[in-house]
């Protein structure tokens, strides 16, 4: 990557392209991007010196890019649609432009490497082993999906050019297949991404590639959910670790002693090399015990030390938007949260069911994508109806187009809580203010949910809503 002291970003304000611009921008090249939309993570990049602009036209690209083709790498997000005026441009020019996985993968060579693979659970996971790693003191790296609240980044800077590097290791457009990993873990094999696969089992021959391509003597830690076909594809030589929550014959990884204190989960890890009680988790739900199982495991398989899990676990302050505690007043508490698919909103309730027994649970919720509400409506009819009253948003398109037929209230009917709506945000926020018999209020979904957080958050924390 030497070769290119100039490197420009088409949709630098995703969060793994971010993650890439900055580990350029910090080793010496001249970065810059485009993005559509101006968020508080593009206002980082630019405050970290990096230019941004926000219109799609040949004249915004940088003169030191249009002018220095031979010297400047392009790197593209799946999320840039076809009809974008400057990706038309720099490959009719011939620039040398790749995926956001393709340069991954050429990072991550030579390097012993961690990748994180799974439908759901991979953004907390990769944050876990790269948070566990950088308290016991190892020299580390990571790219992560999402804003670790411990780094305040999705970047994780190694020290040497031979320090380990976790990274996130994403199935769509089967971009995690430019990757060699040391050490795999997959969290999850349920179906997603369908626009892309057609059907699950291409889903399933596509991680059966990914963990095919694990270094020789290298391990897999595989969820117990995962399909079973998965841990068939290993090279020969590659050890296989199976975790779950709770014991069962066929695990090497599970959590005994499970209990709750606060927004704490206490549990023991059990595993190959023993027994380390009384783990103390701070980003509650069930699915995050799973996560710190895995992520545990392969941080000792990189060095970490027994006696020094009780404090890193400890430590661990999860990642924005994973089960994020927004509001704890006495009466009222908000959380807000990224699930978007059925099993990770199910995971979701079913862990704030069990901090908050009895109490009463708003959801609001916003559909990603028009293909996958469509592909797992009856999922995320069943998942909602965990909460009393179920709020809906109309569909984030993100990269699509709509779809005949394909509307949020097409999940309102099977939705079997006691109180269901369709509303805008602006509806969302005077209805809280004006309807606030909830105690538990919860946002969920990967669109631009978010918007609302601190709204919300304003909302509660003000006189319009007193305290019961």
């Amino acid at each position: 990557m030497q070769q290119f002291p100039y490197v420009f970003f088409l949709g630098i304000g995703g969060i793994g392209m971010s993650a890439l611009a900055r580990w350029f921008k910090a080793n010496g090249h001249q970065v810059s991007g485009y993005d559509k939309t101006e968020t508080p993570l593009t206002q980082a990049l630019q405050a970290e010196g990096i230019a941004v602009h926000y219109a799609d036209a040949v004249e915004n690209i940088p003169s030191e890019i249009r002018e220095n083709k031979a010297r400047t790498l392009v790197v593209l997000t799946p999320a840039i649609p076809a009809t974008s005026l400057e990706w038309a441009w720099l490959r009719g020019q011939g620039y040398d432009i790749r995926k956001r996985s393709q340069v991954l993968g050429v990072l991550t060579q030579g390097r012993p490497t961690i990748a994180v693979a799974g439908t759901h659970g991979k953004t907390t996971t990769s944050s876990m082993v790269a948070h566990l790693l950088r308290q016991a003191g190892l020299d580390a790296g990571a790219f992560l999906g999402g804003i670790s609240v411990n780094l305040g980044s999705n970047l994780l800077l190694p020290k040497s050019a031979t320090a380990p590097v976790v990274v996130e290791a994403d199935e769509y457009d089967r971009s995690f297949l430019t990757l060699h990993p040391d050490v795999a873990i997959v969290t999850s094999t349920d179906a997603d991404h369908l626009d892309i696969y057609g059907e699950q089992s291409a889903l399933i021959d596509s991680f059966c590639q990914f963990v095919g391509q694990l270094k020789p003597g290298g391990t897999l830690l595989l969820n117990h959910t995962a399909d079973e076909r998965v841990a068939a594809a290993v090279p020969p030589g590659t050890r296989v670790l199976r975790y779950g929550l709770a014991a069962a014959p066929h695990l090497d990884l599970f959590a005994g002693n499970i209990t709750t204190e606060g927004h704490q989960f206490h549990f023991d890890l059990h595993s190959p090399q023993g027994v380390v009680a009384g783990l103390k988790l701070a980003v509650p739900g069930f699915h995050n015990i799973e996560n710190m199982l895995a992520a545990a495991a392969a941080a000792q398989l990189f060095g970490v030390r027994e006696m020094q899990l009780p404090e890193a676990v400890a430590t661990y302050r999860g990642v924005k938007r994973r089960f994020e505690f927004i509001v704890t007043r006495a009466d009222k508490v908000y959380v807000d949260d990224y699930a978007h698919h059925p099993r990770e909103i199910e995971a979701f309730l079913r862990s704030l069911r069990a901090l908050y027994p009895g109490k009463k649970i708003r959801v609001i919720f916003q559909p990603h994508l028009f293909t996958r509400t469509r592909d797992f409506a009856e999922g995320f009819s069943k998942s909602l109806s965990l909460a009393d009253e179920v709020v809906l948003l109309d569909i984030y398109p993100a990269r699509e187009l709509p779809i005949a037929g394909v509307t949020a209230e097409m999940l309102l009917t099977a939705i079997t809580s006691p109180a269901k709506s369709l509303q805008t945000k602006q509806q969302v926020l005077e209805n809280t203010r004006n309807n606030s018999t909830f105690d538990v209020l919860a946002t969920v979904g990967a669109g631009d949910i978010d918007t609302l957080v601190p709204q919300l958050k304003k909302l509660l924390d003000s006189t319009e809503i007193p305290q019961n």
